[in-house]
């Protein structure tokens, strides 16, 4: 836990230059927290920073943005992103943008568009990690049709064990691996509990609805109190550790264990399973992997090695 992805998460209700002053907003509000607290987090803008910040005994803040709704569909924005530390991008959030479809969204572009496709193409060349999780099937495939480097599903878990469009199915896991990506398990009850999937299509529906017309500091303020009435309290709900380390099985016995990783997104999701309800929980994620038979080598690849591979893989140090 001592690199974490930190998404610079902008709603997809702020459009085109709103939906940059907000990501703008958020990398100065993080910048804030680095610059006050220097002895204890640092930006890690490569696998090596992320290996010698945490032997400094700090934490390696990975900078992310979470949906291409923030560049605005403008490459000098990505580009811009990039110079400012971001490492990484989910291309689509609740909802399609110009240039990809979303899973939670009805198909509009079927899959990537010409441009989407030159946006997958300069985050190869600028070394930032391409994001499927959010994304359309359709969408997925199209991105590795065009990628020349592994790519990640951040925070997904397995269609085949909880069938919600957010989740990944084995054809989708197995095509992934052969890319040599990534899939970080989402710990949300809607993503690895079956019990939890039929609600959590209706809520996915709910969230993507969501449409306010405003601007500037009004549209922030809705955010804010958007964003505390979903998340502020943990709902209860039927999922458990359990599921959480079945969904992490299920990915390492379809396609090995080095594709396999956390993607816990605690601060996305507004039901925890029993036994996982916060980051304090981890070292008993750990136990339970280990009573499983996985080994240390396997555990240590699982809680961060394998994200770490594929950083150096596409950052290229």
């Amino acid at each position: 836990m001592r690199a974490p992805f930190f998404a610079l998460y902008v709603p997809t209700y702020y459009g085109g230059s709103e939906a940059v002053r907000r990501t703008l907003q958020l990398r100065d509000a993080m910048q804030s927290l680095l610059d006050r607290h220097p002895d204890e987090i640092e930006i890690a803008l490569s696998a090596s920073d992320v290996s010698r910040i945490i032997k400094a005994g700090k934490i390696a803040a990975v900078l992310t943005i979470e949906g291409g709704h923030q560049i605005a569909d403008d490459l000098a924005v990505l580009r811009t992103y990039s110079r400012f530390g971001i490492r990484s991008m989910t291309l689509t959030h609740f909802r399609n943008n110009n240039w990809a479809d979303s899973s939670t969204d009805k198909p509009e572009h079927n899959g990537l568009t010409e441009f989407g496709r030159q946006v997958v193409r300069e985050m190869n060349r600028l070394g930032m990690i391409v994001d499927i999780s959010h994304v359309s099937d359709k969408t997925f495939y199209d991105v590795l049709e065009v990628t020349t480097k592994p790519v990640i599903a951040s925070h997904s878990s397995c269609r085949a064990l909880c069938d919600v469009p957010r989740n990944m199915t084995d054809n989708m896991i197995e095509a992934l691996a052969k890319n040599g990506g990534v899939i970080g398990i989402n710990f949300g009850a809607d993503f690895v509990s079956h019990k939890e999937a039929g609600a959590a299509r209706l809520r996915f529906a709910e969230r993507a609805a969501v449409a306010p017309s405003l601007t500037g500091k009004a549209l922030d303020e809705f955010a804010a109190k958007d964003y505390m009435d979903h998340y502020s309290l943990m709902k209860p709900n039927e999922a458990t550790m359990e599921d959480v380390v079945a969904h992490i099985d299920h990915v390492a016995k379809l396609v090995g264990i080095d594709h396999v990783g956390i993607g816990s997104d605690f601060d996305g999701i507004e039901r925890v399973p029993a036994g996982l309800e916060d980051v304090s929980k981890m070292p008993a994620l750990t136990a339970a992997l280990l009573k499983r038979g996985y080994s240390k080598d396997d555990v240590e690849k699982i809680l961060g090695g394998n994200f770490l591979r594929l950083m150096r893989e596409v950052i290229g140090f």
